[in-house]
């Protein structure tokens, strides 16, 4: 496999899948030495192979199944005489990343894989067809009468991949999402100085105080439109629906630096205005708001963004990350309300 296609993130495809057929019943009679009177004796079909869906915590990209979508199984074998089952086929089981949801193509949603394990049958195989040995009765000593194995299912499936993560980092392009990333855990995301870099989300994890820790998704960058298809971000929103904090960065203009509070208001406007857009519960995630790249501006200008954003009711975490400034207290704001957001018996220990 090329390292281009390791390093393709696919987080939508459709596949097509075609469980097995049953086999067919048997006619058959017992011939047997001394014995006068033979009775049916056919056996039955075996039932043709499922195909099934397992999460697979080790996956993350639905690559595999993009580059090979359909799958199939056997037919089971036939039955025989001495009423003798024919033998069920194989079953199937293709691996998904976890994550990763399973629709029809009306739309309506099959199963939702979030538990490493977690199995969903795709495609179920035939039933085995009935010998003749069932049809028997006292009128019909001698049946000539057989059940041929039913069709396996077949369907299309749409499979979409949304990261399961406890803080998502949201902003514009060029915010500092993935800087903040790399400072916060040990992921190693693609870093230049030009917007969406980050083309596909990127998975942290960071080691909190009380020895515990969280996993850190970093989005691609959304414009005015994402929603719409506009960028990237249309593709990736609905990778920030699974976790539980929103991290909304907001930074100055790499071109010409500035504090203008109004940029930075704007900036957290739109974002927040596409969160909205997309029609789903990402609004009503609890956000923290952190402005990046402060090692770009003046204390007084800081200030004056900081005053802005507390005069909208909204509380701002100033950092930089190239610096190393201020991450300590955004990380303990992570940890504060990440422990107010999941239940004790929750899955983040």
């Amino acid at each position: 496999m090329s390292a281009r296609r390791m390093a393709m993130f696919v987080d939508y495809t459709k596949i097509h899948v075609r469980a097995g057929d049953g086999g067919d019943g048997c006619i058959s009679f017992l011939r047997e030495k001394y014995v006068a009177h033979g009775g049916p004796n056919g056996g039955d079909g075996g039932r043709g192979g499922h195909i099934y869906l397992a999460a697979d915590a080790q996956m993350t990209t639905l690559l595999d199944l993009k580059m090979r979508p359909h799958f199939t199984t056997r037919r089971g074998q036939h039955g025989g005489g001495s009423n003798c089952s024919g033998r069920d086929a194989e079953d199937l089981i293709i691996k998904a990343p976890l994550g990763t949801t399973v629709s029809d193509e009306n739309g309506e949603l099959l199963a939702d894989m979030t538990v490493t394990g977690q199995i969903f049958l795709a495609a179920r195989g035939g039933r085995g067809g009935r010998g003749n040995q069932h049809f028997a009765s006292a009128r019909n000593k001698a049946p000539r009468k057989f059940e041929y194995g039913e069709d396996g299912e077949q369907r299309a499936l749409i499979l979409e991949l949304k990261i399961i993560a406890d803080v998502g980092l949201i902003g514009l392009p060029n915010a500092g999402k993935s800087t903040l990333l790399s400072k916060l855990t040990a992921a190693t995301p693609k870093i230049a100085a030009y917007p969406f870099t980050t083309i596909h989300p990127n998975l942290g994890v960071m080691e909190l105080d009380d020895g515990r820790r969280c996993t850190i998704a970093d989005i691609p960058g959304l414009i005015e439109g994402a929603h719409k298809g506009a960028g990237l971000g249309d593709r990736f929103l609905r990778h920030i629906e699974r976790t539980r904090i929103l991290v909304h960065l907001v930074a100055p203009p790499d071109a010409e630096p500035q504090a203008d509070p109004e940029y930075f208001l704007d900036s957290y406007e739109l974002v927040n205005s596409e969160l909205h857009a997309y029609g789903t519960e990402l609004p009503r995630k609890p956000q923290i708001v952190c402005m990046t790249k402060t090692d770009l501006l003046t204390g007084q200008q800081i200030l004056r963004v900081v005053r802005a954003f507390q005069e909208r009711g909204l509380k701002l975490i100033t950092i930089s990350a190239h610096a190393g400034e201020g991450l300590e207290k955004l990380k303990n704001s992570i940890q504060a309300l990440l422990l107010e957001t999941i239940p004790a018996d929750d899955r983040w220990e």
